[in-house]
């Protein structure tokens, strides 16, 4: 968000293995996909770099923000919309570039989890945007009243990192909230962020504030929501973790 204004695979020679006929020492290797990501996350990363491409190329980026960014000061005149329109608009092609790559990297678990179903396909989107929705309400819950603008979709991908953190330990369902890999993700990205809000350290990304605020609820939704929003998609109904 921007203020504006598996183990390697594991290869053992052993004199035991099979003969093979010829045809099968001339078979050529078999090619793994360039990129392998479920659809859904594609989609994702699609909406994130093709709506950043549309602003871009508007000729008016500046009006995109205005239109369909996010204030604090909106939910003082009912305007809810930003909400949902600022996960689509971003500061520049390296701010829409990261959090694409953010969510390539923690949303693939994610989806696999929901499933390639109608419905879990419907209970990933709900999840991703509701995590944005609620990172966006935290920013503004911190600096409520405020005419800053918010935009960018790292809200969602914080909640995706949130959920991440509970399906990395390749356990069936989910991790515990105490388990370690849990908490030290969640010290991690706290850290991180507190170092953004108290040095105004950044990643490169111009130089527009960082909305760390919006990150750290994102997490919490993300971490926090996972299973009854799993569950309500049919994903988790043989666990009760």
């Amino acid at each position: 968000m921007r203020k504006i204004g598996p183990a390697p695979h594991l290869r053992v020679h052993s004199p035991w293995r099979p003969r093979l006929s010829p045809t099968q020492y001339d078979a050529p290797p078999r090619r793994e996909p360039f990129l392998n990501a479920p659809w859904p996350l594609l989609a994702i990363v699609a909406a994130i770099l093709g709506g950043y491409a549309l602003q871009s190329f508007s000729g008016n980026s500046e009006a995109a923000v205005r239109l369909l960014g996010f204030s604090p000061a909106d939910l003082r005149v009912g305007r809810w919309s930003g909400l949902v329109t600022a996960l689509f608009v971003h500061g520049g092609w390296a701010h829409a570039g990261l959090n694409a790559v953010g969510a390539l990297a923690f949303g693939a678990p994610v989806v696999r989890l929901f499933g390639p179903s109608a419905r879990g396909v419907v209970g990933f989107f709900v999840f991703y945007l509701l995590c944005g929705v609620l990172g966006s309400l935290g920013f503004a819950l911190v600096t409520w009243g405020s005419p800053d603008v918010l935009v960018g979709a790292s809200g969602a991908i914080s909640g995706l990192m949130g959920a991440a953190s509970r399906l990395v330990d390749r356990r069936p369902g989910l991790a515990p909230f105490l388990s370690r890999t849990v908490i030290s993700m969640g010290l991690g990205w706290v850290v991180v962020n507190l170092l953004i809000a108290f040095t105004g350290l950044d990643v490169g990304q111009g130089s527009q504030p960082v909305a760390w605020e919006a990150h750290l609820f994102g997490y919490a939704a993300g971490l926090l929501l996972i299973g009854s929003i799993a569950r309500a998609a049919g994903a988790l109904s043989g666990w009760r973790r």
